[in-house]
């Protein structure tokens, strides 16, 4: 169970999340998801899916794994990013061992994913590794 005050702090950056263009605040993307995820003793895999004006549509923790990998599946992100009329999505897992260097698997899936998303038009906008102390994009390290 979550203390309050971080409920609260969620419930204030999705709302941020939601006013805002996404690109336009994407510190408040990160804080969101490092509350969100960053204290979690087992990976989670989540998708952010956003309109066509980069508006947060729905944040959605899609899989969940252990301590040190979890499995995702393309076919279930494309079908999710459908089902909301994404537009674009940014990537999100975090990492439990406090790292956010990104493993060879975590390049290969999101090459993956951008692959498979561009087929039915939705983009990729960024993958973020989560930490409680560090957020990693790789867009802002050219990975993209």
């Amino acid at each position: 169970m979550q203390h309050p005050i971080v409920t609260q702090a969620l419930k204030l950056l999705a709302c941020e999340m939601r006013e805002t263009d996404v690109l336009a605040a994407p510190d408040a993307v990160k804080d969101y998801l490092r509350l969100r995820l960053a204290n979690r003793p087992h990976e989670v895999f989540a998708v952010v899916f956003l309109d066509a004006q980069n508006r947060v549509i729905a944040t959605e923790e899609m899989f969940r794994g252990t301590l040190t990998q979890t499995s995702v599946y393309p076919r279930e992100v494309v079908i999710e990013a459908l089902a909301k009329n994404a537009a674009a999505v940014i990537l999100c897992h975090n990492h439990p061992s406090g790292s956010t260097t990104p493993s060879r698997a975590d390049e290969a899936l999101t090459s993956t994913l951008r692959k498979t998303l561009a087929l039915v038009d939705v983009r990729v906008l960024d993958h973020l590794i989560v930490t409680p102390g560090e957020v990693f994009s790789f867009a802002e390290h050219g990975l993209m």
